[in-house]
């Protein structure tokens, strides 16, 4: 039986509004953006909007403090924090 794709829950929509408001705060002080990260759509590429690996370091540090989790080793890849969305579910799933 196929699922309905339109009641398919995303990680992001599993992430909590604190989660998100979290990393989205953290992309705004540290991720380095070309644009406002309060108004970056949860899927944009967040490399494409100027975020580079050090900025994704200080990025990451920040979203642990502010959710008191830490991101496991197996999440550390670039792909983890692409999106607001990626960083978001593996924020979710390090607490």
């Amino acid at each position: 039986m196929d699922q309905d794709p339109t009641t398919v829950a995303t990680p992001l929509a599993l992430a909590t509004p604190t989660t998100e408001r979290a990393v989205r705060r953290a992309l705004a002080d540290h991720g380095r953006l070309t644009v406002d990260a309060m108004d970056v759509a949860s899927i944009a590429d967040l490399y494409a909007l100027g975020l580079t690996s050090h900025a994704t370091v200080n990025v990451m540090l920040a979203v642990e403090d502010a959710l008191d989790v830490e991101f496991p080793d197996a999440a550390l890849h670039r792909s983890t924090f692409a999106t607001i969305e990626s960083i978001a579910a593996a924020a979710g799933a390090a607490s």
